[in-house]
């Protein structure tokens, strides 16, 4: 599997180019399209995938899905660059990287919450304020619930996470008393 940074080097240069031609919305959207259709069937993301089939083959296949997409001149190029190279299982993760980049430059982030129990819409409104102020950007929040936390939250911006779940902070004490 492509480390994240070579994902992040193919997505910044879909995103330079994206800015250049200005279509980097629609960039974007075609490597959504695609990482949603391997995500969605198993069995295409394993013949794309396959370096025991022969390249000419999963060529026609990728071919015929990106043509049912319609996608850009410039999007062919790039899943024609991951086939040659074997890389056409990083696609999905190039395509969360652009999403990131596009979402810093539109002065927005993604986050995801993680909460023992649903937050209230007071307490979303809450933590969305909070966490826009310390990141400085425009917050999207992703949320699901994870009882396992038994209370508070964690969330993740970027790279960053906030964790304030209790069984965090349980686990942060059990290792003090025992030192």
């Amino acid at each position: 599997m492509v480390t994240g940074s070579l994902s992040r080097r193919y997505a910044r240069a879909v995103f330079d180019l994206g800015q250049e031609h200005k279509n980097l919305d629609k960039l974007g959207a075609d490597l959504r399209a695609i990482a949603k259709a391997m995500k969605e069937s198993t069995e295409l993301a394993s013949v794309l995938t396959n370096p025991a089939l022969r390249r000419s083959e999963r060529r026609k296949v990728i071919e015929a899905v990106l043509d049912k997409i319609g996608v850009q001149p410039h999007t062919k190029n790039l899943v024609w660059i991951l086939l040659e190279g074997e890389r056409l299982g990083s696609l999905p993760a190039i395509s969360r990287e652009l999403d990131a980049m596009t979402e810093g430059l539109a002065g927005r982030v993604s986050a995801e919450v993680i909460s023992a129990r649903p937050l209230e819409p007071a307490q979303l409104t809450h933590l969305t304020a909070a966490l826009e102020k310390l990141s400085g950007k425009k917050v999207s929040i992703s949320k699901r619930e994870d009882p396992n936390l038994l209370g508070g939250l964690v969330a993740k911006v970027g790279d960053t996470v906030y964790d304030g779940s209790l069984l965090t902070q349980l686990r942060n004490l059990r290792d003090e008393l025992t030192k």
